[in-house]
C-alpha cells in the first residue's frame, strides 16, 4: 500500500514538475527579449489601472467642472493640481477619462480577440482537416474578406449594424477572424499526417478527438502569438471607428471617441488629443512588444538544444 501510493505520488508529481520546467524555458527564451519584457510591464499596470479604475481615478470620467473648462495640464501655466493632465472642452479630468478608457480599450481587444480566435481556429480545422469542398468554400470566404481593407470592411459592417460599441467589436472581429483560420489550416495540414496523429486513428480515435484533442494542442503556439498581435489590431481599429463616430458613441471615454470629440481643440487646446494618442500609442506598443517575445520564445529556430 506504500510502495502504490508513493508511485502514485510520484506520478502526480510528475506533469507539475514538467509544467514548471516549460515555463521556466518559455520565461528564459521570453526574457531574453528586453523589449518584450517591459511591453509586458507596462500591459501588465495598464491591466491593473483598468481593473482598479474607480480606485486610481481621482474624478468620476462624466463629472463635469463647469469653472474649469479647457483647464491645461499641472505643468502648464493656469493648471490646476486636481487635473493633473488638464481637462476637456465641457470641464471633465482628462486623466480620470484615460483610466477608465483602459477598460473599454483592453475590454474591446479581449472580446474580439477571444470571438475571432474561436471562430477562426473552428474553421481552420475544418478546413485542414477535411479539405476538399470544405476547405474551398471557407477559404474563398475568408479569401473575399481579405480582399477588402479592414478599417473599410469594419466601416461598412458597422453601418449596416449601426453605430455603436458591440457592433463594432462584431465587426472586427468578422474582419480579424480569416486570419486565424487561414493560419490554423496551415497547422492541421502540416500536422494531420504526422506519425502520432495516424496512431491515434488507427487507434480508433473519432474525427472529433482528432480534430480537437490531437491535432488543435500542437498549433497554439503561432495562434497565441497572432491573438496577442490581434490584440493590438483590434484597439486601434476601435479606436478608428470611435473616432469616426461609429463605435463607442459620447460620452463613453474609449480613446478614440476621446479623439473625435476633441480634434477641433487641436490647436486651443492639444493636450485633450495629444493623451489619448499617447494612450493608444504605447498600449498598442505595449502589446506588440509582448507579440514579439511570444514569438521569439515559441520559436523552435531560435532555441539550442
Amino acid at each position: 500500500m506504500t510502495d502504490q501510493t508513493t508511485a502514485e505520488a510520484t506520478a502526480a508529481s510528475i506533469p507539475t514538475g514538467g509544467r514548471q520546467r516549460a515555463f521556466a524555458e518559455f520565461w528564459h527564451y521570453y526574457s531574453m527579449n528586453t523589449g518584450a519584457v517591459i511591453g509586458l510591464v507596462v500591459f501588465t499596470a495598464l491591466v491593473l489601472v483598468a481593473i482598479f479604475a474607480p480606485l486610481v481615478a481621482p474624478h468620476s470620467p462624466d463629472e463635469q467642472f463647469r469653472d474649469a473648462l479647457l483647464t491645461p495640464p499641472v505643468w502648464q501655466e493656469g493648471g490646476k493640481s486636481m487635473f493633473l493632465l488638464g481637462t476637456d472642452a465641457v470641464g471633465r479630468d482628462m486623466l480620470s477619462r484615460l483610466i477608465f478608457g483602459a477598460r473599454f480599450s483592453l475590454f474591446i481587444g479581449l472580446v474580439v480577440v477571444v470571438f475571432s480566435l474561436t471562430s477562426g481556429i473552428v474553421l481552420g480545422v475544418l478546413a485542414g482537416y477535411f479539405r476538399g469542398w470544405v476547405d474551398t468554400l471557407i477559404m474563398r470566404v475568408m479569401d473575399v474578406i481579405l480582399a477588402f481593407p479592414s478599417l473599410l470592411l469594419a466601416l461598412v459592417l458597422v453601418a449596416i449594424l449601426g453605430p455603436g460599441l458591440f457592433n463594432a467589436m462584431l465587426a472586427i472581429a468578422l474582419v480579424l477572424q480569416p486570419h486565424f483560420a487561414r493560419l490554423t489550416r496551415a497547422a492541421v495540414m502540416a500536422e494531420k499526417n504526422r506519425e502520432y496523429v495516424i496512431s491515434a486513428k488507427v487507434a480508433g480515435a473519432s474525427h472529433v478527438r482528432l480534430m480537437v484533442k490531437t491535432i488543435l494542442p500542437n498549433c497554439m503556439a503561432p495562434l497565441i502569438v497572432q491573438a496577442t498581435l490581434s490584440f493590438s489590431n483590434a484597439i486601434l481599429e476601435a479606436a478608428a471607428l470611435g473616432f469616426l463616430g461609429v463605435g463607442a458613441q459620447p460620452p463613453t471615454p474609449e480613446w478614440g471617441t476621446m479623439l473625435a470629440t476633441a480634434r477641433e481643440f487641436i490647436l486651443r487646446a492639444p493636450w485633450v488629443v495629444t493623451f489619448p494618442g499617447l494612450a493608444i500609442l504605447i498600449t498598442v506598443l505595449a502589446i506588440n512588444l509582448i507579440g514579439d517575445g511570444l514569438r521569439d520564445a515559441f520559436d523552435p529556430k531560435l532555441k539550442r538544444s
